[in-house]
């Protein structure tokens, strides 16, 4: 959960090419959501604007990495980064925009990138789903 996390700050900081599966995206979110909640905690026992001050770094510090791993994820969907705007759209943008990002990734590769996951990504794809429905049948 952590590795999810701390690649997204350390390596793809500003990385808007690619994709990011459920997880990497899911797993930034709770992080970002711990630390809030502790540095709210921290921020409450500071008392006055030291706690502003604190949510307020740690806000600037991820801004950043939080819309580069939602255009990463759109990606994964295969929908464009500026898909993103779709949250402007009252009443129905948040809750699509929410249905996207716990949508499964597509499958093999797409314009953005192969699939983080490994499936489908090698050209015998179609042979494979083959043979698995041969096996189911």
């Amino acid at each position: 959960m952590i590795n999810y996390y701390l690649d997204t700050l350390k390596f793809k900081y500003a990385d808007f090419n690619g994709r990011a599966r459920r997880s990497e995206y899911w797993y930034f979110v709770l992080c970002n959501i711990l630390a809030y909640l502790i540095l709210s905690a921290v921020g409450f026992a500071l008392g006055d604007y030291g706690g502003l001050i604190l949510l307020g770094i740690f806000w600037l510090g991820v801004l950043i990495p939080s819309i580069a791993v939602i255009v990463r994820r759109l990606h994964d969907v295969g929908k464009s980064g500026w898909f993103y705007f779709v949250v402007l759209i009252p009443l129905v943008g948040g809750i699509w925009l929410i249905v996207l990002l716990c949508t499964d990734s597509q499958v093999g590769p797409n314009q953005y990138g192969p699939n983080p996951k490994g499936i489908g990504n090698n050209d015998n794809y179609d042979d494979q789903i083959n043979n698995i429905g041969k096996s189911l049948s």
